[in-house]
């Protein structure tokens, strides 16, 4: 499940449950071991006293039974087609009302491990009875004395038991149930569209990471893994969809029929997946059987064709890299009107939104094209790591999450190599990690098991730490290894399965450091990766080129302290050699170069998950060498610089004239990322400052900004974009990702070339329509609306709801927030972006906070965490801090509240540099 398009969102072959062992021993490069039933660690049942049912300390299922096999059989009796009434030929028409509730039983086998007088399953919002004991190994019924749930956050289901369950014998549980499908896109839920008068109904089920006990009982934990057999009773207008292929199809009468889906390998129960649509598709057959399902009228428009010829690149570029083929013999991609988050990764039937699949060819931007094709690549690769390979609890979410980003960076690239995205997306993760983890809020990322109980504490894993850090820290071990040996390591073959652990390393000559005796225990993985995993933030080298030495600090938002624990490899450059080099610095132990008077820069290609900070002197050399040469330092370290300086000026460890100096280079740099960083750093300079009498004045020592914007505009023209886009095709993405920056900053700054390139592209369209609305009245505001309720493309729908927060007014604004209360308006999966890009809105930031504590239950259904901190983003001052702190029922407020005070911080300290600082 990926956090941003989000964000994701599992089985072992031979029925073994792998798992993560990242808190000491060996780290493996996947860490993952097989936790079958004889190594299974026993804890004994729950023991509540008479009169409580409070459950054991750590939430968690007894390990005393071990399913094997689920037997479900479901009835979803929605009415999938309901004709509006009023509408059509015939007024009169009478119209069915629609049924909400699924029923069904289940039967899982099981063995006991440890004899136990209980069975302990977890059970939420479901009306269980009808309990069935039964000794596979005699054939005979065990007696249920009593069935009970427990009313915690457990959602524990006890049933007791007249005879225990002996060790190592084989049972079943028989259950029926019946439910409510859900309008709040959980568990199994409710998705709708409009086919001119006819109402399109959809059940589908997004249950990760703990929402399969909203659909039946079952022991619903990740390591618990069992083959799941699926029966589905549905209108015979449509067709079932689950995680294997179905292999009977029955019609039972004039408005019933039943798909028998194939067993499944044993997986994860949040992977468990069916849908009942009336969608088609078009079949495709290639290496593997890939199926793309969505609208009719989209299939027959061929939107869906990128995203299944995607696929089908990818998953042979998958097989290749990990040497194993797909297992599941088949793979459907679900287009869904109504998702969170933007997919998810069911083995073998894959969900996402639909504006994340289906792409119109002329209509659709460039940019969306790149995020379809990440965003299917991250889904993929859990088809491997996540699914077949699965990490034991969610408190090693990140081997999951972070193993799928990481894979997406190569696999995008390898496919689809005209876009060249690959440095962009390894920034952008890599600052999302920077971003959250220099916060005293951030988590490890792997957290002690106990730590993460409930389902709040096991979502809140579900953020930047769990996907970006997880991404760049196996990227840092890639480099330190060598490609060719993590690639080694992440082959998952079928004669070697499970991993059990990663090959140690030897040292090798080139590993010998300069300056500083060798790192300890070179072939200890463990030993370098551990401290990486285990403790949160990251560390900040500092170097002072004076004395060649190299120190490790840890960076707190106010001040450096030693550490003790991190291994850090940093790879050099200097003026005089463009040579690589390397030096280790290993338990705050310095180590010293030799240098005479030469520029040093540290993390080439940002390969290591650290900032550096220089010594003054050395800060001049690099931003005078930007300046009369840039083309010296590699692409991803000029941008790296100028994020490092203002982070590090946050900090209060450089001053913040250095942070603004570090990007005069800009004046003549046109490619993307070094003014992505600017702009960037400089937008919370903004959201600081654009409340107050400092923003004159900074907008006035920025003005060269504009001069080179203008540049950039005059380089990257349309005319000069296509005339560069037919001759240098590979580049062509990335000059569009800099234009479009362009058209941003001379908008947002007023400039006449803004409206100039109106002649819209479709990668332009989002920032000429936002500017457009701003600029304009209620005329204007409600043309985009009528264009955003018409339209049937799900690029330009993005676009132009993104736009509709543009506008200075007010009470449109004020208007746009109460649309998103309305499903009919807004889909409940837009409700948070749409309040989040108004709260970005200088002009509606008041209103969307107050509006989200009015509306708290509703708006927070979706991604409560990102609204809140958008909402957030410009407080700054005392008083705002108060709201903040007065607010304790919000999910994530301790986050707003910390980064609250740090803002406040940080505009105490650098307001008077800003009011003083002269043109450059």
């Amino acid at each position: 499940m990926p956090l941003k398009f989000g964000t994701s969102k599992a089985i072992a072959i031979a029925f073994g449950v792998l798992t993560v062992s990242s808190i000491g021993g060996m780290f493996t490069m996947i860490i993952l071991f097989k936790a079958q039933t004889q190594n299974i660690t026993m804890t004994p049942p729950p023991t509540p006293s008479p009169t409580t049912l409070a459950p054991p300390p750590n939430m968690r299922l007894p390990k005393s039974l071990v399913p094997q096999k689920y037997e479900i059989s479901l009835a979803v009796h929605l009415y999938t087609k309901i004709i509006e009434e009023g509408n059509g030929s015939n007024p009169n028409i009478t119209t069915p009302n629609q049924t909400m509730i699924f029923t069904g039983n289940s039967t899982v086998h099981f063995q006991c491990a440890q004899r136990t007088m209980s069975i302990f399953l977890n059970s939420r919002n479901l009306n269980v009875s009808s309990p069935v004991v039964l000794n596979e190994n005699t054939k005979r019924n065990i007696k249920v004395s009593g069935l009970q749930h427990y009313d915690d956050e457990s959602d524990f289901l006890k049933i007791e038991l007249m005879d225990a369950l002996e060790a190592e014998g084989n049972y079943s549980l028989f259950l029926s149930f019946h439910g409510e499908v859900s309008d709040n896109l959980e568990a199994l839920y409710l998705s709708r569209y409009t086919d001119g008068i006819i109402k399109i109904f959809i059940a589908a089920t997004n249950l990760q990471p703990t929402d399969a006990r909203k659909v039946f009982p079952c022991f619903d934990e990740p390591d618990m893994k069992a083959v799941f057999k699926l029966t589905i009773f549905h209108r015979r207008e449509t067709i079932a969809l689950g995680n294997a292929a179905p292999y009977e199809r029955n019609i039972i009468d004039d408005e019933w029929q039943r798909t028998t889906f194939r067993e499944t390998p044993k997986m994860s129960t949040y992977l468990f997946a069916f849908t009942v649509v009336f969608f088609t598709t078009q079949c495709h057959f290639c290496v593997l059987f890939v199926q793309t399902y969505a609208r009719p009228e989209a299939i027959d428009a061929g939107h869906t064709d990128y995203a299944r010829d995607i696929a089908r690149k990818l998953l042979r570029f998958y097989e290749s890299q990990f040497e194993m083929k797909y297992s599941m013999g088949k793979i459907d991609q679900l287009a869904l009107p109504d998702l969170y988050p933007a997919a998810m990764e069911n083995w073998g039937l894959i969900t996402y939104q639909e504006g994340f699949l289906l792409y119109q060819e002329g209509v659709s931007s460039l940019l969306h094209k790149e995020d379809i094709a990440t965003v299917i690549a991250h889904e993929l690769a859990h088809q491997w790591f996540g699914n077949e390979v699965t990490m034991k609890w969610w408190n090693d979410l990140w081997l999951n999450e972070g193993i799928a980003t990481y894979l997406s960076y190569s696999a995008v690239d390898s496919v689809e190599p005209t876009f060249n995205i690959k440095e962009i997306s390894i920034m952008n993760d890599l600052h999302d990690a920077f971003r959250e983890d220099a916060l005293a809020s951030s988590h490890p990322l792997s957290p002690p098991s106990k730590a993460i109980n409930t389902t709040d504490d096991i979502l809140g894993m579900f953020d930047s730490i769990s996907y970006s850090k997880g991404a760049i820290v196996l990227r840092m071990l890639a480099n330190h290894v060598g490609e060719v040996v993590f690639n080694k390591g992440l082959q998952v073959s079928k004669n070697d399965f499970p991993f059990r652990s990663f090959p140690r390393l030897k040292p090798q000559a080139e590993n010998q450091y300069r300056g500083h005796k060798a790192v300890r225990n070179t072939d200890d993985i463990a030993g370098f990766m551990n401290p990486w995993i285990t403790q949160s933030g990251y560390p900040v080298i500092t170097i002072n080129t004076t004395n060649g030495q190299f120190s490790l600090y840890f960076l707190g938002h106010v001040k450096l302290h030693p550490v003790n624990s991190w291994t850090v490899e940093i790879e050099f450059i200097s003026d005089a050699s463009s040579k690589f080099e390397k030096v280790y610095l290993y338990n705050n132990e310095p180590a010293f170069i030799t240098k005479n008077g030469e520029w040093i820069l540290a993390n080439i290609d940002c390969t290591g998950y650290y900032r550096v900070n220089y010594n003054p002197e050395n800060w001049e050399r690099l931003l005078a060498q930007l300046q009369t040469n840039r083309h010296s330092i590699p692409l991803l370290n000029r941008g790296q610089l100028i994020d490092d300086a203002f982070n590090l000026a946050r900090a209060k460890l450089v001053n913040v004239t250095l942070a603004l100096n570090s990007t005069l280079f800009l004046t003549n740099e046109t490619t993307f990322l070094p003014w992505e960083s600017a702009v960037r750093n400089l937008e919370y300079f903004i959201l600081m400052f654009d409340r107050s009498e400092v923003y004159g004045p900074m907008q006035v020592s920025v003005i060269w900004l504009k001069n080179s914007c203008l540049q950039i505009i005059l380089i990257f023209g349309n005319t000069h974009i296509s005339y560069l886009c037919i001759y240098h095709t590979k580049c062509c993405f990335i000059l569009r990702y800099t234009q479009l920056l362009a058209i941003k900053l001379a908008c947002s700054n007023g400039l006449p070339e803004c409206v100039e390139m109106a002649n819209i592209h479709p990668n332009l369209r989002s920032e000429i329509y936002c500017q457009a609305v701003a600029a304009g009245e209620k005329e204007e505001w409600e043309f985009a609306w009528d264009m955003y309720q018409t339209s049937s493309d799900t690029s330009e729908k993005e676009q132009l709801r993104r736009a509709l927060s543009c506008t200075k007014k007010i009470w449109l604004l004020s208007r746009y927030l109460d649309y998103t209360l309305d499903p009919e308006k807004i889909r409940l999966m837009d409700v948070a972006s749409t309040i989040y890009y108004i709260a970005q809105n200088s002009a509606g930031q008041a209103l969307a906070w107050n509006f989200i504590r009015a509306n708290w239950d509703y708006v927070s259904q979706g991604d409560g965490a990102m609204l809140i901190a958008g909402v957030t983003s410009r407080f700054s001052t005392e008083f705002e801090l108060e709201e903040v702190i007065y607010q304790s029922f919000l999910l994530a407020v301790a986050l707003a509240i910390e980064q609250t005070q740090v803002n406040i911080q940080w505009v105490k300290e650098n307001k008077d540099d800003v009011l003083q600082k002269k043109k450059p």
